[in-house]
């Protein structure tokens, strides 16, 4: 009798874990299929949210100034930051697209010679020899240096097309997300009752506190970071526009990047000073110098008014998350990595604090609660 019974749990045992087996398969070809399809959608959405939630307190005050009308101020703040997207990349654009044009024809003009390098150049360490060789080259028989490093050239320019076109999708991506933030900004009420739902439900009683330090940190991050990197790439991208510095536009756009990186922007701004000082007369240099210097330096007293109070991030995690957002997803990874990190970063401190017996009543209090829904 004990072996028939214990046969007949031993089936019963293995006729749960087939049927159990089989919904946790089904369930997973579910949510694969279902990351598939919304995989194209999940960066900007996730990119809009932040932006919303960054651009919401703007959103209401203009909402004021509009009698009301919540829509038209999200629309119009959306709008204004395409413009603001849009118009400087036009500028950038310009200034990389004059400059590839200036090239093309000076390699296609047989008569132009470019000076050759001086004896100073040899003497740089590690590269100098093979440097001068090939600058002399140029100088000497454009047409056989053409031929020599043909695919150097080739692969050069298959690089900076892709890195052009990778810009231009981020851009894209970028008008899609303000799109899609100022739907979220128009409907916040709905929106930010469900979050709260969702992470009342997830994280139990400290959800709707973790909410709001979630929404204390994207607009820290992107104010203090991306913001002043915004600022600070302005200012030292109009010194180099004002003083017609070659390649202008680029010298902007890896200003920026290295800002948002938390690197500082001296790295490229010195040796366009040095370049300055080497053609341009003593007084027009000094200004270009002291312009960009300060703007370079301004990120000192920019962070501290722009970054939110009482949310402290250290710089480490904004540069891990930038850096390992562009690996992952491109130059919009940087934006997006930082805030993420940054997220993540203050609610594990926020959890670290909270205290072991916090804990144990919050979990109690859920219980609870579970049993007033369902008394049975």
């Amino acid at each position: 009798m004990d072996k028939q019974l214990e046969k007949y749990k031993s089936k019963i045992f293995i006729n749960n874990m087939l049927e159990s087996s089989i919904r946790i398969g089904l369930l997973l070809i579910l949510l694969v299929w279902t990351y598939d399809i919304i995989k194209p959608f999940v960066i900007p959405v996730l990119w809009g949210a932040i932006i919303a939630v960054a651009l919401m307190p703007l959103t209401l005050k203009l909402e004021g100034v509009m009698k009301g009308r919540r829509g038209l101020s999200a629309t119009l703040l959306a709008l204004i930051g395409i413009a603001i997207l849009v118009v400087p990349l036009v500028v950038v654009m310009g200034s990389i697209f004059d400059g590839v044009v200036g090239l093309t024809a000076l390699l296609q003009n047989e008569t132009v010679k470019l000076p050759g390098p001086t004896p100073k150049v040899a003497e740089i360490p590690l590269v100098g020899e093979k440097l001068y060789s090939a600058w002399a080259l140029f100088a000497t028989n454009m047409e056989q240096a053409l031929v020599r490093y043909g695919e150097e050239i080739k692969a050069g320019v298959s690089a900076f097309a892709g890195a052009l076109g990778s810009g231009l999708a981020t851009i894209v991506m970028f008008i899609i997300s303000l799109l899609i933030a100022a739907g979220f900004m128009a409907y916040s009420e709905s929106m930010a009752k469900a979050v709260k739902q969702i992470s009342v439900r997830v994280v139990g009683k400290h959800g709707e506190e973790w909410a709001g330090l979630i929404a204390a940190t994207i607009r820290s991050v992107l104010l203090g970071v991306v913001g002043v990197a915004f600022i600070q790439s302005v200012l030292i991208g109009s010194a180099m526009f004002v003083f017609k510095i070659p390649a202008a536009g680029l010298i902007t756009f890896a200003v920026f990047i290295l800002a948002i990186a938390q690197l500082p922007a001296l790295l490229i701004v010195l040796p366009v000073i040095v370049y300055v000082f080497s053609y341009m007369d003593t007084t027009p240099a000094t200004i270009f110098t002291v312009w960009v210097l300060l703007a370079g330096l301004s990120d000192n007293f920019l962070k501290p008014l722009l970054m939110g109070r009482g949310v402290e991030i250290p710089m480490p995690v904004i540069l891990i998350g930038a850096i390992g957002g562009m690996i992952s997803a491109g130059i919009i990874g940087l934006f997006l990595g930082a805030v993420v990190l940054a997220i993540w970063y203050e609610l594990f401190i926020s959890w670290m604090k909270v205290s072991p017996q916090e804990k144990e009543s919050g979990n109690e209090t859920d219980e609870a609660a579970k049993v007033e829904q369902n008394p049975d």
